[in-house]
């Protein structure tokens, strides 16, 4: 087996937001931000956390992997329910401390653990005269 991939500190500003050097920059917890967009049609479908070990084993994959905050564990996208990700691209933000992954779901095609294709199925709506925020389904 192959070593994972390992990922040098970043620089200095320059060089983090101009440079060709991958650098994430993980927060004190030890995880980046990663957003998951459907590759062909850039759908928004889930915002999850990688630490290096998960991010490590996407690259080398090309299957997505996740550090789950509830669980405590690495979590191989789809290895129970089918819906594996497969990475299409992966982009890094100016600052390098969130990743945008365009993804290919397999299975079903979702995404959401409740069983919808994503995780962003109700708006916030607000009610200026009453102060009432309440959420509600969102137009597909």
């Amino acid at each position: 087996m192959t070593p994972l991939p390992t990922f040098a500190p970043p620089g200095d500003k320059r060089a983090l937001e101009e440079g060709e050097a991958f650098t994430p920059r993980f927060g004190s917890d030890g995880l980046i931000t990663a957003i998951a967009v459907d590759a062909d049609s850039g759908a928004v479908l889930m915002l999850a956390h990688m630490n290096a070990e998960s991010l490590a084993r996407t690259l080398e994959t090309g299957e997505v992997w996740y550090w789950s905050r509830s669980r405590g564990e690495l979590w191989h996208k789809g290895a129970t329910s089918g819906q594996i990700q497969t990475l299409v691209e992966m982009r890094v933000d100016c600052d390098q401390d969130a990743l945008l992954l365009r993804v290919r779901v397999g299975g079903d095609g979702g995404c959401c653990h409740t069983g919808r294709r994503d995780c962003f199925y109700r708006g916030v709506n607000y009610d200026p005269e009453t102060g009432t925020v309440r959420l509600a389904p969102r137009a597909s």
